[in-house]
């Protein structure tokens, strides 16, 4: 798909240092392996050295390039337990807790990535999502723009059979659950922000509703409909669509009856889904019936890049959302 190999060549153009917390897993190394041997990333897997190094030579690292640390005997577990309890000090963490808890190869990967020793974390494959965005918040923090983290998928359509070879975000589909008015807008806003890092176009945002232009009045409607108009306040000029349905947002023909004169209807490249309900059966039935590529859910909203793996990923998701992260990373604050 040429929207894909686009990534995939920009990452390469100035690859990253990527620290992978679960080098156990033979998925997470086989994506790592390929991602190295690709040029897209140097790579640091975490785990025991000697088994995960059995498992790198398996999956094709014959000449043992990818760096391998075991977080309990790495020579940065001293300053990073430090800093770590500088950081859940106010928790009342002690420094025999904070010592164990950078043993952890979540909460170690993304201390590489907080004091600068790696430039983003991926993890995911064998913990869960609440375990890996509370890693990421308690050790890289929320970026100053938002005050909170959300997520997007990136959805790829490149078959012969769809009517439109593009790529866009459907966001949010995988983290927050039933977000409030200031929420919706705060992830419209991070998404607007990914969309223009990660694809380098100008985002259109259709706010995803069962109303387009007042054909019905509801509550639900009406969460949306203020959330367009809370992120036209905070971000004057951008292009927003309020309460639209999916099929006036995507399809021109429908967006000329449904929203005439808007120059996000029938465009639209950011895809806001009013909760996680909405968003996360839209992407996997876009994925497994429309057969559209997906990577992510990716984590927005981070001072620095960390994101999240499904439990059900293989090797292809792994090198593909590793090459995400290395295009967060080239347009990280």
């Amino acid at each position: 798909m040429k929207q894909f190999d686009d990534l995939i060549a920009r990452a390469k153009s100035a690859p990253k240092h990527i620290v992978l917390a679960e080098g156990q897993d033979p998925r997470i190394v086989a994506g790592a392996v390929r991602a190295l041997q690709e040029k897209i990333a140097t790579i640091t897997l975490l785990g025991p050295v000697d088994e995960v190094r059995g498992l790198a030579r398996a999956a094709g690292d014959s000449n043992d390039q990818i760096t391998i640390i075991d977080p309990a005997q790495s020579a940065h577990h001293a300053s990073y337990s430090e800093e770590f309890l500088h950081l859940r000090r106010h928790k009342g963490l002690n420094l025999a807790d904070a010592e164990i808890a950078v043993r952890d190869c979540l909460n170690f990967a993304n201390m590489m990535v907080r004091s600068g020793d790696a430039d983003g974390s991926v993890a995911g494959a064998r913990h869960m999502t609440a375990d890996v965005v509370r890693s990421a918040l308690q050790v890289i923090g929320v970026d100053q723009r938002y005050s909170m983290v959300s997520s997007f998928t990136l959805m790829i359509m490149g078959e012969e059979f769809h009517p439109v070879k593009t790529a866009v975000l459907f966001t949010d589909c995988g983290l927050v659950v039933s977000p409030d008015e200031d929420e919706l807008a705060q992830i419209a806003a991070a998404a607007a922000d990914s969309l223009q890092s990660l694809l380098q176009d100008d985002p259109k945002i259709a706010m995803l509703s069962f109303s387009t232009r007042g054909s019905a009045v509801h509550p639900d409607v009406t969460k949306v409909e203020n959330a367009a108009a809370l992120l036209q306040q905070r971000r004057p000029g951008v292009s927003v669509e309020p309460a639209i349905q999916f099929d006036a947002a995507f399809v021109p023909e429908i967006a000329t009856l449904k929203a005439p004169g808007s120059d996000v209807a029938g465009a639209a490249n950011v895809f806001v889904f009013p909760d996680l309900n909405s968003g996360n059966i839209g992407y996997k039935i876009a994925e497994r019936i429309g057969r559209a590529k997906t990577i992510g859910p990716v984590l927005q909203g981070l001072a620095k890049p960390a994101n999240d793996l499904s439990r059900g990923c293989d090797a292809d998701a792994v090198y593909g959302i590793i090459a995400v992260t290395v295009l967060q990373a080239q347009n990280a604050v």
